[in-house]
């Protein structure tokens, strides 16, 4: 298994079972084409185009048919902008799940005391209350975002250059409104750029256009991939926060069908796994499946041999990926293993669910 992503580590083993090396590959394995389709890039956004036009240049430049962003940015502004390749785009909604942080640059409409300054940027440090300016993408209905840290990094005249870290759903651009307002002097956003989404936050692994276009054009024109490798990470990376949950070879195919997943079927499990825990689904050699909610705890695991463990949500997985174990019935999918008997009951497969790109405006 794959030791270069965490989640992966340290599982609990309740079902032996091995993997067979002549399908699927490791994440940080993957041939080129293979992980043009699992892959996410931390795109440098540049200033004076909307998200949408970059993922538009991103599909251009890679020669793909899908591509889809985390966390929209306002034109004007710059930094991490995720990008899931293909089959990853079923992932990156999981990154608004995570905390975001940005680095503004505002000006105050007055002069302020520092000190009066730090101490209204301290008291909009946690809930807040806010509401959507008028031309986000979402309802304009007040609602509640947290705000984790933020700092006054410098200050020069009425100029004040500042951190949030916050969740997402968070408009930078009204909190600085918001604290102009109570400091009874008004405040506007000058620039903007966000730092960090989740763990990715290392500013020289971020990636700008161009060099992604210089990379593509080695591997297509003289057949180096080694730099278009490090600007593309496997899927799973975006991952690292949601438990893990590794299954059978037998099981990956039926479950890539529209198939739940019983609990013959599971290798190992984290030993902190709660009911309705958000989880997600892997091959013994690292590839994300799909995701699931646990319909167990980590005891029930121990206490049951057979029924339901995961309900499946989302199948990031092409089909026919992994040999096909199952045969189907009009209710039922039967998987035979060397310890197995039935392991998952076909249901229908719900669609996928939205997220809301506009909903991480500035």
């Amino acid at each position: 298994m794959d030791q270069s992503l965490p989640q992966l580590e340290n599982l609990i083993i309740i079902n032996d079972s091995g993997t067979d090396e002549n399908y699927g590959y490791y994440p940080y394995k993957r041939p080129i084409r293979n992980l043009l389709n699992y892959g996410l890039i931390l795109l440098d956004k540049p200033p004076g185009h909307t998200s949408h036009e970059v993922v538009s240049y991103v599909k251009k430049i890679l020669g793909l048919e899908k591509a889809g962003h985390s966390g929209t940015l306002d034109p004007g502004t710059t930094g991490l902008l995720p990008i899931g390749l293909e089959e990853g785009t079923k992932i990156v909604p999981v990154l608004l799940l995570g905390p975001k942080e940005y680095v503004a640059l505002a000006r105050i409409h007055n002069q302020i005391p520092v000190e009066k300054l730090t101490k209204i940027i301290k008291e909009f440090t946690g809930q807040i209350f806010q509401k959507p300016p008028q031309r986000s993408s979402v309802k304009r209905q007040t609602r509640i975002r947290t705000i984790y840290e933020m700092d006054l990094l410098d200050q020069y005249d009425r100029l004040i250059l500042m951190r949030v870290l916050c969740e997402s759903g968070t408009y930078i651009r009204k909190l600085i409104y918001d604290i102009g307002e109570i400091l009874e002097a008004g405040a506007s956003m000058i620039e903007l750029r966000r730092t960090k989404v989740w763990d990715f936050n290392d500013e020289s692994k971020f990636v700008r256009l161009h060099d992604l276009v210089d990379a593509f054009f080695l591997y297509t024109e003289k057949k180096e991939e080694e730099k278009l490798r490090k600007l593309i990470l496997p899927i799973e990376s975006a991952l690292t926060h949601i438990p893990a949950v590794v299954i059978r070879d037998t099981a990956v195919d039926a479950l890539c069908h529209g198939a739940q997943l019983a609990l013959p079927g599971v290798v190992s499990i984290p030993k902190n796994l709660k009911k309705d825990d958000l989880v997600g689904i892997y091959t013994q050699k690292g590839e994300i499946v799909g995701l699931g909610i646990s319909l167990l705890a980590f005891d029930d695991f121990f206490k049951q041999k057979k029924g339901m463990s995961f309900q499946i949500k989302r199948i990031v997985m092409k089909p026919n990926t992994y040999p096909k174990f199952w045969s189907s019935s009009d209710t039922v999918i039967s998987i035979t293993d060397d310890n197995s008997g039935n392991l998952i009951k076909e249901e229908e497969e719900e669609e996928e669910e939205e997220y809301d790109e506009g909903d991480i405006g500035n």
